[in-house]
């Protein structure tokens, strides 16, 4: 499902203009990005949670020269952790 098919779905079941539903799901989304950013982490009870987990740095090989051993920096990855209703929903 891409974005479009995302916000037509939205619009359907909350009975609000395609417009509206993609302004609605663009402040979510943008929400969720300013609160990673700041390092806060964003928690849906039964949907999931987003947040954001420290990569140390660590070494890696370069894949088209094995041989080569790179240093790969520390870096920050978003992260989704899904809630238990949904795991329970998606396992049937």
């Amino acid at each position: 499902m891409n974005k479009a098919e995302l916000v037509a779905k939205m619009a359907e079941l909350s009975g609000l203009t395609k417009k509206d539903a993609e302004a609605s799901l663009n402040a979510f989304m943008e929400t969720v990005e300013e609160t990673l950013v700041e390092g806060g982490k964003v928690q849906l009870v039964g949907f999931g949670t987003f947040d954001v987990r420290e990569r140390k740095p660590r070494k890696g090989r370069n894949p088209r020269d094995p041989e080569q051993v790179i240093e790969i920096p520390a870096s920050k990855a978003p992260v989704f952790k899904a809630g238990k209703t949904l795991k329970e929903k998606i396992n049937g």
